[in-house]
């Protein structure tokens, strides 16, 4: 009686399992993104997507919303001289089935600047080889509209 009962709760640990797994992973993609673009790798960057995938921004200008569409193998080709940061906090993730989305708040530093600041929310397929970025949409904020990294901002050159 007592294997069976352990063998009945198997089943259901097993599945409480999978989705802590599954947000873990796609929480280390999202990372992994903003690590390879602020290493100015943008073919590691793109390589974390699928084929087609759409990249779009959304800044808030005086003029009004400027909502900006490129294509995955347009960052890949990219030629980036800055250097850039870009720091993310407090990630949420939502798994179900092989779908996820990842909402990931974060700051952006060019050359050591502060920049912006906003959402990224990613989307993702679970493929053959893994989770695959299949859209990423992100806001360019400035506070207090967004939050400031948890960490503050970057240190000066002076310390």
């Amino acid at each position: 009686m007592r294997v069976l009962l352990l063998l009945l709760l198997l089943p259901v640990h097993l599945v409480a399992q999978t989705p802590r797994a599954d947000s873990l992973a796609v929480l280390a993609i999202a990372d992994s993104a903003l690590a390879a673009i602020s290493r100015n790798d943008f073919v590691a960057f793109t390589d974390l997507m699928l084929e087609g995938t759409s990249i779009t921004s959304i800044r808030e200008t005086p003029e009004g919303r400027r909502i900006r569409v490129r294509m995955r193998e347009a960052d890949r080709a990219g030629d980036r001289s800055d250097r850039l940061l870009e720091r993310g906090f407090r990630g949420e993730a939502r798994v179900e089935g092989p779908i996820a989305m990842v909402w990931l708040p974060y700051d952006f530093h060019v050359n050591g600047a502060w920049s912006h600041c906003g959402i990224d929310i990613f989307t993702m397929v679970r493929s053959d080889t893994g989770w695959k970025i299949s859209s990423l949409v992100y806001s360019l904020l400035q506070p207090p509209a967004c939050a400031v990294h948890p960490d503050g901002p970057l240190p000066t050159n002076g310390g």
